[in-house]
């Protein structure tokens, strides 16, 4: 690595010394999951039979989950409903370690709950259910007294405004004038046309669009076009920076001493852009609070919006993720300020990643399934691996277009094949399969100590591949994943295995060598 990437590695590690308080709109994101098979009797509308429902922190919340999983400590000031939505809301927060002192309950309004249902990936239908009107004075004196308690012990502050009636013009400029009077830098994810609500605040970060619309309809394709639309702003609204999202062409850092742009690389793979505003501003705000410039702190936010992009959905930015992409981008050629997050499966050659967490592998399997390719997996110990092994992965993976292969920990192992075992720990055993050509992914799972769950079930229900692989001479019935499998629609297969070889035979061979 270069000493700049150095520096930006140890700037990512120290996210995890500071605080951030996020000031906005936070609700309930639901995602109900289904498929269609018909068109209803009644009317001209498709039946969406539900399968299953997955649930996480919306808004504002989006912005905190970034900062959570770049190892922040993440506070919310903001509102919900007393009702059960409120209830869920404040429970994920505190369940992703989120200070919650200033989450306040109201009962003039109910928790805003964004609730989408899909086909596939294929999104039928949204419905918001929300109450847009400002908050009553009262609420807004509670709030500015939880400012005043929380701000100074923040090392950066974010608002993020959705236009939902928290964010006032009132609470909005006391808020910044109390951050600027304990030191601590404000971004803003803006809302709106008019941005002199937002006067006194570090910078903004308006996407392309946002900064048309704020401008009065101004052309902003060009740099030339941008870094003028941006110092009108800045002139206008007494805002110290426009940080402008540009999609694709990067992003674009405008103040008073001039503009630096910042590009993305051209081969991005881009499948949702949902969220990548507030991985945007939640790096930002984490480099900020870390002591890093402005240009710095967008150049490193930069690369964390191509990471994100390449996820299907809200999915946040991690900071090992980060790190890895930063300690990558001489490999790729690239700078800082075009890198095209880690290699596509179509792009590698003979090496899988081995996902550090459940949550990053889901992200490749959604990925996956995006583009309409079927997803395998098998699981199994692969302590010594043989020509059984190889074959039996060969023939799974030409029954799928990807291939993951759960991998039990070394505990795991233990409990199955006794305290001698595993011969080759977890991370050696892991970087065999990975170079295998049959394997697209990796990731670890099982038992850590006796009376744990030592199955593959938990995995299963996260990653949902669309088939799974077991071999021996087996009956779907005899396999304990299988339920799982089956119960959220996908298909079990047993293969045959290439008799005469086994990890334990080549054991004893070993064995009997050593003893000749």
């Amino acid at each position: 690595m270069a000493e700049n990437d150095y520096e930006d590695v140890e700037l990512v590690q120290k996210m995890a010394e500071i605080a951030i308080l996020v000031v906005g709109d936070i609700m309930l994101d639901r995602f109900v999951y289904g498929h269609v098979d018909r068109i209803s009797p009644e009317s001209p509308v498709p039946i969406l039979t539900i399968e299953r429902e997955n649930v996480m922190l919306g808004g504002a919340g989006n912005t905190l989950s970034n900062l959570i999983n770049l190892k922040c400590k993440g506070k919310i000031l903001s509102i919900v409903g007393d009702d059960e939505a409120g209830a869920q809301i404040r429970a994920k927060a505190d369940h992703h370690g989120i200070d919650t002192e200033g989450l306040l309950s109201v009962s003039d309004r109910p928790s805003i709950v964004k609730t989408r249902f899909l086909a596939g990936h294929q999104q039928l239908l949204r419905t918001d259910f929300e109450r847009v009107k400002a908050i009553t004075p009262e609420t807004e004196k509670a709030l500015l007294e939880k400012a005043e308690k929380l701000i100074p012990s923040v090392q950066a502050l974010i608002l993020s405004d959705y236009g939902k009636g928290l964010l006032t013009n009132g609470l909005t400029s006391r808020i910044i004038e109390i951050a600027k009077k304990a030191g601590v830098p404000v971004l803003v994810d803006p809302k709106g046309a008019d941005y002199t609500k937002y006067a006194g605040a570090d910078a903004v970060t308006p996407n392309r669009k946002e900064l048309s619309l704020a401008t009065g309809g101004r052309a902003v394709d060009e740099d030339d076009e941008i870094e003028s639309a941006a110092q009108d702003i800045i002139r206008r609204c007494r805002i110290g920076a426009v940080i402008a999202t540009r999609s694709r062409d990067g992003m674009s850092v405008v103040s008073h001493g001039g503009a630096v742009h910042i590009r993305s690389a051209s081969d991005i793979e881009v499948f949702d852009v949902s969220g990548a505003g507030d991985t945007v501003i939640a790096t930002i705000a984490a480099c900020l609070g870390c002591g890093a410039d402005l240009v710095q702190a967008a150049a490193l936010a930069n690369l964390a919006g191509s990471i994100v992009v390449a996820k299907v959905g809200t999915a946040p930015i991690r900071a090992e993720e980060l790190i890895e992409a930063i300690e990558n981008l001489d490999t790729y050629g690239q700078g800082l300020a075009g890198f095209a997050a880690r290699p596509s499966s179509l792009d590698r050659t003979r090496e899988a990643p081995v996902a550090r967490t459940w949550e990053e592998a889901k992200e490749d399997v959604e990925r996956w399934k995006a583009r309409g390719l079927s997803v395998g997996f098998t699981n199994g110990c692969f302590d010594i691996i043989h020509p059984g092994h190889v074959r039996y992965l060969n023939a799974a993976r030409h029954r799928c277009d990807r291939l993951v292969v759960g991998l039990n920990i070394d505990s795991s192992v233990k409990l199955l094949k006794g305290d001698d075992r595993p011969v080759h720990d977890e991370q050696a055993r892991a970087a065999v399969i990975a170079a295998l050509g049959s394997v697209d992914l990796v990731v670890f799972f099982g038992a850590k100590k006796a009376g744990d769950d030592n199955t593959a079930c938990d995995l299963l229900k996260i990653l949902q591949p669309d088939l799974y692989f077991k071999g021996g001479d087996y009956t779907v019935e005899q396999i304990p994943e299988a339920p799982t499998v089956i119960t959220y629609g996908g298909t079990v297969e047993v293969l045959d295995i290439s008799e005469g070889h086994s990890t334990t035979a080549s054991i004893r061979k070993i064995k009997a060598g050593r003893a000749a």
